[in-house]
């Protein structure tokens, strides 16, 4: 074959042209279908935990006035500064329509101060403080209260810092002394003698006033049952949480002492 310019420049051109198309057909394979997996891709980190905001706080303010009801009986008979006073509450206290403090809450105190009545003069008295609130769930908290009044009754008066006094015994140390002299007249009277009467009315009333000077006053009591208002002196704080009560608590009743004699 003979070689000649054009024979050379239509080859060139052929062998561009196979090139081209051996290219371009390489390039479909590659764009075929996938065989293969493909490659891992990292997992996103997982956002971290928000951390939980100050848990709510329900506040009870100072001047909440509590029903409870005495569970132990105190009497200055007895009672000595320390010892233990439980109670229990009988109402319900609710803060924006929801129950906070639920009936059958326990409040425990202690005495302050204890002094029993003289034997002339005084009367017996006692003092009690409350400081702990517990719920019916278990829930604890420091409590601030004393008790502003209650229904023991007897003759007993409570003031302002929850001080308990006895009633008076002025009526019934009268009641002695006249008894006593009634009798003395009265033995006096049956020896058949005016004047055996009078000295036997002088002998009954020095045994009257005796009995009197030797026995002291009434004791300051409160038995097992008394009900009492509580006042908190300082506010109280709760935690929301550990109130979500499922029960609302029950009341339990006390049995209270037989009636006193006045």
């Amino acid at each position: 074959m003979k070689y000649t310019r054009e024979s050379g420049v239509r080859l060139t051109f052929v062998l561009a042209a196979s090139l081209l198309c051996t290219m371009t057909l390489s390039a479909q394979q590659q764009e075929g279908p996938q065989t293969e997996a493909p490659p891992p891709v990292a997992p996103k980190p997982a956002p971290a935990p928000q951390q939980a905001g100050p848990a709510e706080r329900v506040i009870v303010p100072a001047g909440t006035r509590v029903g409870v009801v005495l569970q132990n009986g105190i009497s200055t008979r007895s009672a000595k500064p320390g010892d233990s006073v439980y109670l229990q509450t009988s109402f319900p206290i609710t803060i924006g329509n929801r129950i906070v403090i639920p009936v059958g809450s326990y409040l425990r105190g202690e005495l302050i101060d204890s002094k029993r009545p003289g034997r002339v003069k005084g009367r017996g008295e006692f003092r009690m403080r409350l400081n702990t609130l517990i719920f019916p769930t278990g829930y604890t908290v420091d409590l601030n209260a004393a008790p502003r009044s209650a229904d023991s009754g007897g003759k007993e008066t409570m003031d302002e810092e929850g001080k308990v006094t006895g009633g008076s015994g002025k009526g019934k140390d009268v009641e002695t002394v006249a008894t006593t002299t009634a009798t003395g007249a009265g033995i006096g009277a049956i020896a058949g003698r005016a004047k055996g009467a009078g000295i036997g009315a002088g002998i009954g009333a020095a045994a009257g006033l005796a009995a009197v000077l030797l026995t002291r006053g009434p004791e300051a009591e409160l038995p097992r049952g008394s009900t009492m208002d509580v006042v908190l002196e300082r506010a109280l704080t709760l935690d929301s949480s550990q109130i979500q009560f499922t029960n609302l608590g029950q009341f339990q009743p006390t049995v209270q002492s037989p009636p006193r004699q006045p």
